[in-house]
């Protein structure tokens, strides 16, 4: 992307511009950086720079000595100017650089506040009583390692023209490899602010540059101005000033590592608007590159003025290993660096060599951005300069790692893969934590792979990373993590270059190569499902004679021993059967039914282990196992009108890229089977098939259905697989069990007509449900005879709550036709319930009509009771049975409202003490029970019962 920079004719700013140097800083822009220095310590160094106007603001300049640091932690932090740089005639940089150790990992923010901005800053209100502050975050981590942020090499001397878009970029450089964004920013500071304040805050009153003056509109005059940043290139661009003046803006160049940000900085700049005739020049740079480490690059750089003034080129970027001055070097990059020359000024039309010997140390995974600039030197006094600014990328990637080879390996399993490879030839340049990565897959298709495209390739085309090993290393032996590879099985590998941070890059993919395990064991060919049932299910397994291995080689007799667990991936293998052989063809030891098992619940898995009979002591000795295999396991997922099929395999072999067969009965999951579709299947993604009635097959008779909801449907699926090695080319057929569903209607069943036995409160005697401590509640419901509903109801579903108001919960079913269901082991009677009828296809009613039934409560006091000890009325409790009580309190008070008695026992009695356990006199009391009762209202409040009782002693009881 192209961007247009204008340099400001200071002569000019002189003339437009009243700044007072005893108030002003005259600052341009600044911003901070960091890098950690210790990689025993979180100490840091910490260096910010800041441009300075030396023709109006000299004097400000020279008197910025010291700043202020605050570091995050603790108070500020006097620093002293390290330097003063010459960048043109009109601007220096002043650097401070301090060194400071944390005490330990954290988000640390390190601010500066310098007092004063330049006077008649457009967009800043007061901006002469208002600090210029700059931040910076960084994570200190000592798992980053030796980190730094980014520095950002180009200087921001440009200025605007009046109606003509302007742009800035940074050329930030991160030594650390991180990826870099950037967002906008508002600047900070605040009026009367002092030197030493560590707390940042937005400038007040702060205003977008593109909302001052009156023709607002982008250069090209199709919309309004705008000021924007590109997250990824860091173009900073203002399309287009329409007053001339200064303004301030600030952006955040942000650092991301693994997808976690890491730091920021932030650049606050100044840009110089003015009026100007002079036309920009125009500048044509090389394509982005993506090339290979050691490649000379050398390309020119022109560019040509329209007014045909002289122009002067610059350049630039990390690769020139040179700060924001362009002379002083600061090692983020290894020799040799680029060059650029000539930067003196030339005639229309101009050139420049951009010149760059790569080597592998200049490897990494982000790219390197190259900034080239070209200024006009007018030849009419007093015209604005006007530069264009155009940047292009170089990836640099490492060689392609050389003859790799690969040839089957002597480990104890017998089923390992030995990979050789040439030395790498950069492993010299490269970091010693460098690694050669190996990858595998099954299959040998011949990719092409592009050096330039994204990492992640080898993941996208079916190769899994086997492991890495040193970038010296030179072989690797591959036994699949001690579990032995397939035999049988044909498999490709690459290797790949992989270096660590900082800089993250790789080489060009290997060469693939390709080797076949020799095949001296069996294979199984057939897991087959030949009848489903849940006691007496059967699987017929087969396999084939291991090829490699002489029947008269003096090692026989042999012996097959074969293995079972249950599921897809069941592990749990046990021994159901041991075949001795002797290799013969003529004998039919290859094949074994097993028989008894539950295909309609699971899927099985099998292995068969090879043992031969060792001359020497005559015993058997396992040789080897086949891979896993299991059968072929099918589901039916009802559906409108329609069966969803979908199967899987988990076998050695591949079903994929073949055609399937998809068998239908009317009859039971035993057939007889009708095939009424090949399905071609790519992936195990698209093992399915939807069953809508048709039959796409001919050859043995056409027979469709109209798929109902009142018939069930039975299916089995018979897959085509192959080994991918030359040696079994053959293809295996394998059987699914059979599976039977029912399609689904699209309507639902009616919902039901609830009743529930009722209590009447005006029946109940004092002692109804005495002493009784559970109940029960009777439904009863009816379906509907008539309506548009769905009348398969295989099931009903039973909801309630103890209390209206709530929702409902499911608390019970019953199988249709029953329509009656008895709730027990209640608490009380209260509670709302509905009911939901369920039909074949699984679908539910809306809810039956909610019926709801509350307690009868009851509670009756005595008027007198007799505590002399006789057994006969000695407790003042409630008479006969209380009711429902959910809690109850029970005060009790003289006839001068003393209280004397107060308990919270639901048994609600009192014997005549008072609460320290002594006898009260015998007279008249008065009582108040606070009871509440169990009730379908659940939040209903307490109920006061009030009374008299006479209590009743001998004369003389205390």
């Amino acid at each position: 992307m192209k961007t247009y920079f204008l340099t400001f004719l200071w002569v000019f700013l002189l003339g437009i511009l009243a700044i007072s140097e005893t108030q002003a800083t005259h600052l341009r822009a600044g911003e901070i950086t960091t890098r950690r220095i210790s990689s025993t310590s979180l100490t840091y160094e910490v260096t910010m720079t800041t441009y300075h106007d030396e023709i109006g603001g000299r004097t400000a300049s020279d008197q910025q000595d010291p700043s202020y640091f605050c570091f995050g932690i603790g108070n500020a932090v006097a620093v002293p100017r390290r330097s003063r740089t010459i960048i043109n005639r009109a601007t220096t940089a002043n650097t401070y650089v301090a060194t400071f150790t944390y005490p330990g990992p954290g988000t640390y923010r390190i601010t500066c506040t310098i007092t004063n901005r330049n006077e008649n800053v457009r967009n800043i209100p007061s901006s002469i009583q208002t600090s210029f502050q700059l931040q910076t975050t960084i994570v200190v981590n000592a798992a980053l390692g030796l980190n730094s942020t980014p520095v950002l090499l180009n200087p921001p001397l440009d200025s605007a023209r009046i109606g003509q878009k302007w742009c800035h970029n940074p050329a930030a450089f991160d030594a650390d490899g991180d990826s870099l964004a950037y967002r906008l920013y508002v600047p900070s500071g605040r009026i009367a602010d002092e030197q030493g304040n560590c707390t940042l805050r937005n400038v007040a009153g702060y205003s977008d540059p593109t909302l001052i003056g009156v023709n607002r509109i982008n250069e090209a005059g199709t919309g309004p101005a705008t000021l924007t940043v590109n997250a990824i290139t860091g173009d900073v661009c203002w399309d287009a000033p329409a007053e001339q003046g200064q303004y301030n803006i600030a952006f955040i160049v942000e650092e991301w590592r693994d997808g976690v940000k890491i730091g920021e900085i932030i650049r606050d700049m100044q840009i110089i608007v003015t009026p100007s005739t002079n036309r920009r020049p125009a500048i044509v740079v090389p394509p982005d590159l993506c090339i290979e480490a050691g490649t000379l690059i050398q390309q020119a750089i022109t560019a040509t003025d329209p007014d045909n003034n002289r122009l002067e080129l610059s350049a630039y970027g990390g690769p020139f290993n040179v700060g924001p001055d362009g002379t002083t070097p600061i090692n983020i990059i290894s020799p040799e660096y680029a060059t650029f020359a000539p930067k003196t000024a030339q005639n229309s039309p101009a050139t420049g060599t951009f010149r760059w010997q790569t080597s592998c140390a200049h490897v990494r995974a982000e790219p390197y951005d190259v900034v080239f600039r070209v200024i006009d030197l007018p030849r009419t006094a007093g015209q604005t300069q006007l530069a264009t600014l155009e940047s292009f990328r170089i990836k640099i990637y490492a060689p392609q790692p050389q003859n790799l080879t690969a040839r089957p390996a002597a480990d104890a399993a017998g089923r390992a893969i030995l990979l050789n490879w040439a030395a790498y030839s950069c492993a010299a340049q490269l970091p010693d934590n460098t690694r050669m990565a190996i990858y595998r897959k099954i299959g040998c298709e011949d990719t092409p792979f592009d050096p330039c495209s994204d990492p992640g390739q080898l993941e996208a085309n079916g190769y899994v990373r086997v492991d890495t090993v040193g970038i010296n290393q030179t072989s690797y032996t591959d036994n699949n993590n001690n579990q032995g590879l397939q035999r049988g099985v044909q498999y490709s590998y690459r290797i790949i270059v992989l270096l660590p941070r900082p800089n993250n890059g790789q080489s060009v993919i290997s060469q693939q190569v390709c080797v076949n395990l020799p095949q001296q064991v069996p294979l199984i060919t057939h897991v087959t499902v030949d009848s489903t049932f849940d006691t007496r299910g059967v699987i017929t397994v087969r396999w084939t004679r291991p090829p490699g291995i002489n029947p008269n080689d003096g090692t026989g007799p042999f012996q097959y021993r074969l293995f079972r667990a249950t599921g897809l991936t069941g592990t749990d293998f046990t021994q159901i059967a041991a075949i001795n052989t002797t290799l013969q063809s003529t004998v039919a030891d290859t094949v074994f039914i097993d028989r008894g098992i539950n295909t309609v619940a699971n899927a099985y898995r099998y292995r068969i282990e090879f043992y031969y009979t060792d001359p020497g002591t005559g015993q058997l000795q396992r040789l080897d196992a086949t891979d896993n295999a299991s059968s072929v396991r099918l589901t039916a997922t009802p559906g409108v009108r329609r069966v969803q099929l979908t199967w899987q395999a988990n076998v050695p072999w591949s079903n994929d890229n073949k055609q399937h067969r998809v068998y239908r009965s009317k009859t039971g999951p035993n057939g007889p089977f009708n095939l009424v579709a090949v399905v071609p299947v790519t992936t195990a993604n698209t093992y399915a098939y939807l069953d809508q009635g048709a039959d796409t097959f001919a050859g043995d008779g056409v027979q469709p259905v109209m798929m109902s909801v009142d018939s069930s449907y039975c299916y089995r699926v018979e897959t085509v697989g192959q080994y991918a090695a030359p040696l079994t080319t053959i293809l295996l057929n394998n059987f699914s069990q059979g599976v039977c569903a029912s399609p689904i209607d699209t309507t639902r069943p009616c919902p039901p007509q609830l009743a529930v036995d009722t209590l009447n409160c005006s029946t109940l005697t004092p002692t109804s449900f005495c002493n009784q401590t559970t109940f029960a509640n009777n439904l009863t419901w009816q379906n509907p005879t008539t309506g548009d509903c769905d009348r398969n109801v295989v099931k009903y579903r039973i909801y309630y709550s103890p209390c209206e108001g709530q929702d409902l919960v499911l608390i019970d079913s019953v199988s249709a036709p029953q329509l009656t269901y008895r709730h027990q082991n209640l608490t009380s009677f209260a509670g709302c319930y509905e009911v939901r009828a369920v039909s074949r296809s699984g679908r539910e009613s809306a809810a039956s009509n909610r019926v709801c039934k509350d307690n009868c409560p009851y509670l009756m006091m005595p008027n007198v009771f007799t505590p002399n000890g006789d057994g006969r009325n000695d407790i003042f409790q409630p008479a006969q049975c209380p009711r429902f009580i959910e809690s109850a309190e029970l005060t009790v008070v003289n006839r001068w409202g003393v209280k004397v008695y107060q308990s919270s026992d639901l048994s609600l009695q009192w014997n005549g003490k008072n609460n320290q356990g002594k006898d009260v006199p015998g007279g008249v009391y008065l009582y108040q029970v606070t009871v509440k009762y169990k009730r379908l209202n659940c939040a209903a409040p307490a109920e006061i019962v009030k009374g008299w009782v006479e209590l009743l002693r001998e004369s003389g009881a205390n």
